[in-house]
């Protein structure tokens, strides 16, 4: 097993409700690099149906505060809202910024509550059923004006001519992952097999949350053999996990605190067994077994997200209990 690269997920969100501030999430940044425990550093996106700090500003910040650290989007759910041409050229003015360190972490978004979610599209005209071939025809864009001058596209959704775009990314490529983790509750077989099968085909990663240790297995063995199978190569490709974590020896305590800040950074409506399956949470010993169980199955980049009000106090804990005995699990 190769040494995990571990990544920290910052609650942009928490900015909203007091469980964190500016200041504090690039101080959280400062420290995680100068740990030289944590591999990179991930920012949440969205716009209204679950609003934050914007994440693609926030990454320049950090980008300024940082020198090693990979930056990127866990996950960019915006991305089928924002015209590609413009992100292009955002994206690739981060990577210049930090250097080539940018990862785009990419998704369909429109995620839970539904209502929000159309609502949200709805602001920008776009169709919650188009938003997967918007990602993917997004990408295609995307890669073409990062590597190749003169660039025209004639697509369903967008088209132009001639274009040329400068300076380019440092990284060649520039790294596009997908997030995506469909719900067999609640999909069918067909539209979840396609998103999968998208990752192998179209990304350099796979990011995804929340998925038992078994099902994230077989998903990740999937999405390589399609990979293999389009003959792209697979031994550089990343398989994510977003995971939270609150670490206590009080592990009663330690899930309550979790349960009480999920409700609030996402939804009430969060189930405590939903959240169960989310968490590592208690002792460090228990929150390395949980990371251990996927790193088993072939996670290679652990992101963990802290569920507390106590961003600072999980990091210093993070870094002398857990990290160093999950590194070498």
């Amino acid at each position: 097993m190769n040494t995990p690269r571990f990544g920290l997920s910052l609650p942009n969100r928490g900015v909203l409700f007091g469980a964190t501030s500016v200041d504090e999430l690039l101080a959280l940044s400062e420290t995680a690099e100068a740990s030289g425990m944590f591999d990179s550093i991930w920012v949440g996106d969205s716009l209204f149906a679950k609003p934050r700090l914007e994440s693609l500003v926030l990454l320049s910040a950090i980008a300024a505060r940082t020198r090693r650290v990979r930056l990127g989007t866990c996950c960019l759910s915006t991305f089928p809202l924002r015209d590609p041409i413009f992100l292009a050229a955002q994206w690739a003015a981060l990577d210049q910024v930090s250097n080539g360190r940018m990862v785009l972490g990419a998704c369909v978004g429109g995620s839970l509550p539904r209502e929000k979610a159309e609502a949200e599209f709805a602001a920008f005209n776009v169709k919650l059923a188009d938003r997967g071939p918007r990602l993917e025809e997004g990408m295609t864009i995307l890669r073409r004006l990062w590597a190749e001058d003169h660039v025209s596209h004639e697509g369903r959704f967008y088209r132009f001519t001639d274009l040329t775009l400068e300076p380019k990314p440092v990284q060649k490529p520039c790294p596009i992952w997908i997030a995506t983790n469909p719900k067999p509750e609640l999909t069918t077989p067909r539209i979840a097999d396609r998103a999968l099968r998208r990752v192998g085909l179209l990304a350099d990663g796979w990011m995804t949350d929340n998925t038992p240790v078994a099902r994230f297995q077989e998903r990740w063995a999937l999405i390589r053999q399609v990979a293999r199978e389009a003959n792209r190569p697979t031994e550089r490709m990343e398989a994510a996990l977003h995971l939270m974590v609150n670490i206590n020896d009080d592990r009663q305590a330690a899930f309550e605190e979790a349960v009480k800040f999920l409700h609030t950074y996402y939804s009430p409506a969060m189930t405590r067994e939903y959240i169960e399956g989310w968490l590592a949470y208690g002792p460090p010993a228990a929150v390395v077994e949980k990371i251990g169980a996927y790193l088993a199955a072939g996670c290679t980049t652990p992101i963990l997200r802290f569920a507390s009000w106590d961003q600072k106090g999980q990091l210093t804990r993070a870094l002398t209990d857990v990290l160093p005995a999950a590194r070498v699990s």
